[in-house]
């Protein structure tokens, strides 16, 4: 993005899909990224990258070998990300709902991560459910989902889903302040 200004406009215009006016913190995206084992994670996947902040650091850390997909809804995003012309970048202009047919049309059966910036708090309950299951299904065995929120609204769903295995840490030094869910596919 060129600035902060254009990311502020373009997330007051779709608030909904976007559920924050500020990128995330580089203290924020550290915390979110420390419970990645990038030397073996080969397909990662970023929910709502926005302006990139959190997929600039993954791409730096990853693996040569790895792929990330991001799913990016927004347009102004998507074609911000897509200029980044990465090699082992895949963006998707769809739903996180659709995470299995997207991943499996680039030849792939599971993710070994996701990170995620969706506002879970502000979409209907049964979309956020439906992504949270079908993030779920495709992670590995051990495979983590790592989503930020403001709020612990979403608290019952997440366990819901990932049923015990499900920390939260409290990050200060973001605007606004955020829990961090991170949550962990046991079988």
């Amino acid at each position: 993005m060129k600035n902060r200004i254009t990311f502020f406009r373009e997330a007051i215009k779709n608030i909904r899909t976007s559920g924050t006016v500020v990128p995330s913190s580089k203290f924020l995206v550290k915390k979110m990224l420390a419970g990645i084992d990038f030397k073996t994670a080969r397909v990662l996947v970023e929910f709502g990258p926005g302006s990139g902040i959190i997929t600039k650091e993954i791409l730096n850390r990853m693996h040569p070998d790895a792929r990330l997909f991001c799913f990016e809804i927004n347009a102004v995003f998507y074609n911000h990300l897509s200029n980044y012309n990465h090699p082992q970048l895949i963006m998707v202009k769809t739903s996180a709902a659709d995470i299995r047919k997207v991943i499996q049309k680039h030849g792939f059966e599971q993710v070994d991560y996701v990170v995620s910036s969706l506002p879970l708090a502000i979409m209907p309950s049964d979309v956020s459910l439906e992504i949270l299951e079908n993030t779920h299904d495709v992670l590995r065995s051990n495979g983590g989902f790592i989503q930020y929120q403001y709020s612990l609204q979403n608290k019952k769903d997440v366990k819901k889903v990932f049923g015990q295995h499900v920390s939260i840490q409290f990050v200060t030094l973001n605007v606004p302040p955020a829990f961090v869910y991170f949550c962990k596919k046991v079988q």
